[in-house]
Order: C-alpha cells, then structure tokens, then sequence
C-alpha cells in the first residue's frame, strides 16, 4: 500500500480529524514503530506501520464490512435530509468517511444491507455478470403456484424492462423464497406485478453463501470477518 499521511490515516480511521492530528501531534501524543511524530503530514504505510495514539495500538482496517437486519422505514443511503438512513443508525465510532450501503434495499424493505467503504467489492456484488444471488422471503397478496414459479424460471418481461431468471420456491399459500442475481429497482415488487400479485412483505435473507445472522434484530449490526466476505462473492446458489 502506498504512504499517507498520518492525519489522513486517523481520518479514515476515525480515529481524529485532521486538526484533531494536529493537535494530538503536537503533544506528543502520537508515535509510529516506537517514534513520537510531532508533524501531522508524515507519511507513513498504515498497513506495516505500528501506530499508537496515547499508547493505544491503532487496529488498521482499509476497509469496513458490516452486516446490518436493516429494519423497514430506513433508507438504504448515505444521508437523507429528511429520512433515517442505514449509516444513521451505526455508532459514531464506526460512521468512517466514504460508508455506503453496497446494493439498495426499498424503505419498506427489511433484512440483509452491507455497508462498506469498498468500492472494487460493491460492484462486484451488483454486477449481474458477477453472478452473486441474494435470497428474499415474500409474502404477497395472491395465492402461488407451480406455474408462477416456472414463469419466474423462464424470465420475466414488462414492456421493455426484462429480469433474468430467478428461483422461486413456495413456502405457503401466498409466501415463497426467491433467488436472483440482478438488482434493479423495485425487481422483486416488478416481478410479481407480472403475475398480478402485489408483494406486502420483502426481506433479503442471504447475499452470496452467506446468510443473515439470526441473532442480530432488526437495526443491529456487526462486523464481518474475512471469511464471510469470501462467502459474499462466491456464485453457488440454489435454494
């Protein structure tokens, strides 16, 4: 990893701000590898260096992965000027600079939303040609059967938008499990539109191999670990 300047580095830590650095230098009160750094601009390679401020160790992570049970009525953005936000409900301590929830889930919308700072991994979680399924429990207004599912099988088309196929699995009379690989807006709700069903209650279950943690309610979060997020990526699917 290239160098950056110590002030930068606790920024995206969020750790200080960069006149907070300063200040923090400027006491003393940082050091790098067992050397005091009295200037904030000092470079350095977070990723070998040992930091401490104050005589703690700086955990460096380049990025933050956590797994949020979004509830309903939260928006799946950044900020909203009127509406509570996913980033809104993370603690100070971890709303780091550049977090975005990677893939929208609709305000009314519960379940799965990851939140990162990494880029180069949202995309490939959006991209249909990335293959990553997400699984969703539906509950809609209409009564299934056999033949939506195999409709869904095929692909759907409503006058120039086309999904690609997806699984669906029945769960009960008006309830199903859908796997899909795309994330167009509003598609799950688009998709059983086209079978004259109007969709009541959408959550997303799983994103790649990896599921929602059950024990975490809805609002909560936490982090991933490494393994998880190999788990996001991966392209089995099925339900």
């Amino acid at each position: 990893m290239s160098l950056q300047r110590i002030d930068k580095i606790l920024s995206t830590q969020n750790i200080a701000t960069r006149s907070e650095t300063k200040t923090l230098a400027k006491k003393g009160l940082i050091k790098v590898n067992g050397i005091t750094v009295r200037k904030s601009d000092e470079k350095f390679d977070p990723e070998k260096a040992v930091i401490t401020i104050n005589g703690i160790e700086l955990e460096y992570k380049r990025h933050l992965y956590i797994m949020m049970n979004k509830p309903s009525g939260v928006l799946s953005a950044s900020r909203d000027k009127k509406d509570k936000t996913v980033i809104d409900l993370l603690p100070v301590n971890m709303r780091r600079e550049g977090l975005f929830p990677a893939g929208r889930l609709d305000k009314d919308t519960e379940g799965f939303i990851l939140i990162t700072d990494d880029g180069e991994l949202a995309h490939r979680i959006l991209s249909p040609k990335s293959h990553v399924y997400k699984l969703y429990e539906v509950i809609c207004d209409k009564e299934l059967t056999e033949n939506d599912a195999c409709l869904f099988s095929k692909g759907i088309t409503m006058g120039e938008i086309s999904f690609l196929p997806a699984e669906m699995k029945l769960t009960g009379k008006n309830s199903a499990l859908v796997e899909i690989c795309e994330g167009k807006f509003h598609q799950i709700k688009k998709m059983f539109q086209s079978i004259g069903a109007e969709v009541t209650y959408l959550k997303r279950l799983r994103i790649g191999e990896l599921f929602l943690d059950k024990s975490l309610s809805l609002g909560e979060y936490r982090e991933l670990e490494n393994e998880e997020i190999n788990m996001i990526l991966s392209r089995k699917h099925g339900i």
